[in-house]
């Protein structure tokens, strides 16, 4: 769940009490005299991770990872065994070549070895149980990971919403179970989030707004949500961040560099992932979506973007009113995508809202390269005059141009059913680990979409065929790029969002005839632009792929003449 996902107040179904006026004795009562200490409840000095709270806080941390650490471990032990015997194999072979000394040092490191072995199998017994049972103990983990990071706070609940669609990380059970995970966080103090809103506007509440609803109407990890009224009259919604949340992330961020430093020691806890590079861009990531500007400033570009969709809305910031910690906007009206029966008592039909929303995130994934990253229900109203409105912009992904054309690429060979294309795709984009062979890798790939395959079209169901590859890419070298985490979330809330919208829905059914839309324009006007620098003499770097072109021409052909 994002940090203004306004829940029940967004549904529909909160009763709304009337704007308080902000009368100095209405606000006053409210507002604590007593001055904001920045990091003063975390425990965090200067450096983010000293002190006797930091080190309990480390120590937690500590202990989640190397649990999980251990518990993934254990699952691929089999794998471990297997790689380690083979080292211990070609040992002893360089050792047989050198002196009998060596020969029978490397003899009594086999024994060692195979009592280590022994251990590490009643361990697993122990830790995951028998094969029978494997999957039931390992959606108990799930759970017990998923309430540890709650425990944990904001920065943890973000990277176990991350890790929720990092199949080539965890096994199946955890990533079904942190695909749930949603905000548990409870209001902080009334008092202490009006103060924060005084310091960053530098004015009174009873200054800047005419009424002002004294409780939240939602509170996440990283922030609440007031309803408001400015005296010029429009009704919005203020966004505040909780108090000392920078250096919490700050404090956790040197932490999980330490963790990560000391995991470096042990090259097979890196196997699966660059845990490194990963913390690396969470915390990019983490801080744009605490910089509240940076969150206005994504949504004029997404309210830009879909300057032409009528049925588009996007709610205007007001930047007098806002920093980067307050962030006043529009007060959006209306129900969730998923609330059907609201829907048909308002006369709209709610398949037609599904495939808006799938037409809009084509647009945003294959033409504009900048899509809303979190579109779960919390986050997508339906306003009374059946337009659909996109808020919290916190978290988006920018898609580069030539990652757009082989994501277009993988589509169609989805569509197409075509194995072997897909495998092609899947070394394109980068989900190998380095340095897999290619060989080994398209006839895993082409045997299990066989299966997918033998389906029609419409029995494709996005969110299976996922689940299947999460196994896949568990059990083989594959990975998922780091710049495909918030595009894999996205697809599989949409379809999610679509089956509960309609029974009889499948992504790849309402995508297909979108997806050649813009296929069409964005590679029809490449091509025109390759095409107009050879008649123009400018060779460089314009060679025309005719091939594709042909194809791009039968596919304009059959969309002319609705056959495809």
């Amino acid at each position: 769940m994002s940090d203004i996902a306004l829940k029940d107040q967004l549904s529909g179904h909160r009763v709304e009490g009337p704007l308080v006026p902000t009368t100095e004795l209405a606000i006053a009562k409210h507002i604590s005299t007593a001055p904001l200490k920045e990091g003063e409840s975390q425990g965090y000095d200067s450096d983010g991770s000293t002190g006797l709270r930091g080190y309990l806080r480390l120590f937690q941390v500590s202990r989640v990872i190397a649990m999980l650490s251990i518990y993934l471990y254990l699952d691929q032990l089999d794998l471990h065994i297997k790689m380690q015997n083979k080292q211990k194999r070609e040992r002893l072979a360089k050792a047989i070549r050198l002196t009998r000394a060596a020969y029978y040092g490397e003899k009594l490191w086999g024994i060692k070895l195979w009592f280590f072995q022994l251990f590490l199998k009643a361990s697993r017994r122990l830790l995951l149980g028998r094969e029978t049972n494997r999957e039931k103990i390992q959606e108990k983990q799930a759970v017990w990971l998923k309430e540890k990071l709650i425990t944990l706070g904001p920065t943890f609940i973000k990277i176990g919403q991350s890790m929720g669609t990092r199949a080539d990380l965890l096994p199946l059970p955890f990533v079904k179970e942190l695909g749930t995970l949603v905000d548990q966080v409870p209001p902080f103090p009334n008092d202490v989030a009006f103060a924060i809103i005084e310091r960053e506007l530098g004015k009174k509440i009873s200054e800047v707004y005419k009424e002002f609803e004294i409780e939240p109407v939602a509170a996440a990890s990283l922030g609440q949500v007031y309803r408001a009224r400015l005296y010029s009259g429009e009704e919005v919604a203020v966004k505040v961040q909780r108090p000392n949340l920078e250096d919490l992330i700050k404090g956790d961020i040197v932490i999980l560099k330490k963790v990560a430093r000391f995991a470096e020691r042990f090259p097979q806890l890196n196997e699966n992932a660059d845990w490194a590079g990963m913390l690396r861009e969470f915390d990019v990531t983490i801080h744009e979506e605490m910089d509240y500007v940076a969150e206005g400033r994504n949504a004029d570009r997404f309210r830009e973007n879909f300057k032409n969709w009528s049925n588009i809305h996007v709610p205007a910031i007001y930047w007098a009113e806002s920093t980067s910690r307050v962030l006043t906007m529009d007060f959006i009206h209306g129900t969730k995508v998923t609330d059907l029966e609201e829907q048909r008592l308002r006369n709209i039909d709610p398949a037609k809202v599904n495939r808006l929303l799938i037409k809009t995130y084509l647009k945003q994934l294959l033409e504009d390269g900048f899509f809303h990253a979190d579109p779960h229900p919390g986050n997508l109203l339906v306003t009374p005059d059946g337009r659909l409105a996109f808020f919290d912009f916190g978290m988006v992904g920018r898609i580069p141009p030539a990652l757009q054309a082989k994501m277009i690429d993988a589509f169609f060979h989805v569509v197409g059913k075509d194995p072997a294309g897909i495998a092609q795709d899947l070394i394109d984009l980068d989900f190998l680990k380095p340095g897999t062979p290619h060989s080994t890798v398209k006839p895993v790939v082409e045997k299990m979409f066989e299966f997918h395959f033998n389906l029609k079209l419409k029995d494709i169901n996005f969110k299976e065929l996922t689940y299947d590859l999460a196994d896949v890419m568990y059990d083989y070298p594959f990975r998922l790029p780091s710049n495909f985490t918030y595009i894999m979330r996205a697809l599989m809330t949409l379809e999610g969002i679509g089956i509960i919208t309609d029974p009889e829905f499948n992504f790849f059914e309402t995508a297909k005839p979108y997806a050649k839309e813009f296929m069409l324009r964005r590679e029809g006007k490449d091509f025109r632009k390759i095409f107009v620098d050879k008649l123009m003499g400018r060779d460089e770097g314009g060679k025309i792929d005719w091939d594709r072109t042909w194809k791009l021409a039968k596919m304009a052909f059959k969309t002319v003449l609705n056959t495809g």
